[in-house]
C-alpha cells in the first residue's frame, strides 16, 4: 500500500471521529451547556480530513504513487466525510434553535449521489465504458456543500444557514442534472448490441 493510500485510510478513519465529536456537541447544546472544546475538536478533525485530500492527491501525483485501491478509496473517503457533514449537522443543532443542515438538503444530496451510484451501475451493467473523473459542476457542487457545512460549523456570521444550503441546492442539483445528461448521451451513442 502506498504512503498516499495510507493518508487516504487515515482521512476514512477520521469521519466515525467527527461524527461522534459533532453529535456530542450538539447535545450539549440540548442540554443548555455548550462545551465548545468539542466543537473546536470537531472542527480541526474535519479540515485535517478535508487538507488530508490535498495531500494524498499531491503525493500520489508527484511521487507516481497512483494505484487502483487508491483510486477506489480516495473517492470513497471524500464522499464519506462529505455526507458524514451534511447528515451528522442536520440531526444536531450547532448553535440556536434550527441552526443545522435543513434536512431538505441533506435528502437532496443524499437522493443525487444515490441517481448518479445508479447510473454508473447501469452503465456498467450495459458494459459502457465510464470515465469516472468528475465534472466541473460536480466540483463547484462539492465546494458548494462545503461552504455551507462551514458556515454551520464556523458560525461567524448570524445569517440563517437555509441561505448557503439554498445556494448549494442549486448547485447540486445542477451538476445532477449534468452526469444524468452525461449518462444518458453515453448510453445513446454506445452500441448496446454489440458490447465490447
Amino acid at each position: 500500500m502506498t504512503f498516499a493510500s495510507k493518508i487516504t485510510l487515515g482521512r476514512l478513519m477520521m469521519v466515525p471521529v467527527f461524527a461522534v465529536l459533532a453529535i456530542y456537541y450538539g447535545n450539549s447544546i440540548k442540554e443548555g451547556r455548550a462545551q465548545e472544546f468539542l466543537r473546536i475538536a470537531a472542527l480541526v478533525v474535519f479540515v485535517l480530513a478535508s487538507a488530508s485530500d490535498a495531500i494524498d492527491g499531491f503525493i500520489a501525483k508527484y511521487f507516481n504513487q497512483r494505484s487502483a485501491f487508491g483510486a477506489i478509496i480516495d473517492p470513497i473517503a471524500d464522499k464519506s466525510l462529505l455526507l458524514t457533514g451534511i447528515i451528522t449537522l442536520s440531526l444536531v443543532d450547532w448553535g440556536s434553535a434550527g441552526w443545522r443542515i435543513p434536512l431538505w438538503f441533506t435528502a437532496l444530496v443524499i437522493v443525487r449521489d444515490c441517481v448518479i451510484l445508479g447510473g454508473i451501475g447501469i452503465l456498467w451493467y450495459c458494459k459502457v465504458q465510464v470515465n469516472i473523473d468528475p465534472h466541473w459542476s460536480g466540483k463547484v457542487c462539492t465546494f458548494a456543500q462545503m461552504f455551507a457545512l462551514g458556515w454551520v460549523m464556523l458560525r461567524f456570521v448570524v445569517i440563517d444557514p437555509i441561505f448557503p444550503c439554498a445556494l448549494a441546492a442549486f448547485f447540486t442539483v445542477w451538476s445532477g442534472v449534468a452526469y444524468f445528461r452525461q449518462g444518458w448521451k453515453l448510453l445513446q451513442t454506445a452500441d448496446l448490441h454489440h458490447p465490447n
